[in-house]
């Protein structure tokens, strides 16, 4: 079980599968590396697929008694520089997302390109801040689980359902502990100038985070890209993987 070594100390739990160009996938609130075995067994043929635990989550680090947010791009970090790895894809999955962009901008030199999915990576910026409080102010009127997965999928797939809902009983860390996650941008300037490709990946049924406030950033962070999935929900990884995995592999393969 490999394990990379944080800059504070704390011990980074990841694998490593398969190869070719490389794609780092970054968890939500609610997952942990194995929330990808959908991801990585259709990838990794074709390319070199990572999976992380960030600290708090699965067999990572979850000793100390709070959990920083702005921690966690040095966790992606310790693991990139671990296996020494260039020219990466970063795919985050919601408040993953926001420890990959961090992560991507700290360090251009390892990677090439970052995947936003169901998020705006914490991106500073007034109008965009104004619409994700919107959208938080609907979604929270639903229950937990009707915010990330489809009324359809929870009845035709009561399974992979209780699965999903499963794999967060695994982590310490909980929403409530991520302090600090979105402090100190990045902001659009920030983005522009690192020469990172940004791809602002968007569920087109997501409750969490509308399509409008998703085009509204790729809009303004000029050079970005878009992809809006027909019919996906928050957890779009999750409830539809063949869409998101031809997406996320489209990416890849345009750096």
């Amino acid at each position: 079980m490999p394990f990379a070594t944080a800059p504070d100390g704390a011990n980074i739990y990841y694998e490593r599968h398969g190869d070719g160009p490389t794609i780092l996938f970054v968890h939500g609130s609610g997952g942990h590396h194995a929330a990808w075995w959908q991801q990585v067994a259709a990838l990794r043929d074709r390319f070199t697929v990572v999976t992380v635990d960030l600290r708090g989550f699965g067999r990572s680090d979850s000793s100390m008694p709070e959990f920083d947010g702005q921690d966690f791009p040095g966790d992606l970090i310790a693991v990139l520089d671990a296996e020494d790895l260039r020219d990466v894809l970063l795919v985050g999955q919601s408040i993953g997302a926001v420890a990959a962009l961090k992560a991507a901008l700290k360090r251009p030199d390892r990677v090439r390109g970052v995947a936003l999915g169901h998020s705006l990576g914490g991106l500073s910026h007034p109008e965009l801040t104004a619409l994700v409080d919107a959208d938080r102010a609907e979604a929270v009127r639903l229950p937990v689980l009707d915010r990330l997965l489809s009324k359809r999928f929870q009845e035709q797939e009561p399974a992979r359902t209780f699965l999903f809902q499963q794999m967060g009983t695994f982590n310490v860390a909980k929403m409530a502990d991520l302090r600090n996650l979105a402090v100190d941008g990045p902001t659009i300037d920030d983005i522009v100038a690192s020469g990172v490709s940004v791809t602002f990946l968007a569920g087109e049924a997501d409750a969490v985070l509308s399509v409008a406030t998703v085009r509204r950033a790729h809009e303004l962070v000029k050079g970005s890209h878009l992809v809006v999935v027909p019919g996906a929900p928050h957890s779009m990884y999750w409830e539809s993987p063949d869409l998101y995995n031809a997406a996320v592999s489209a990416f890849r393969e345009s750096l």
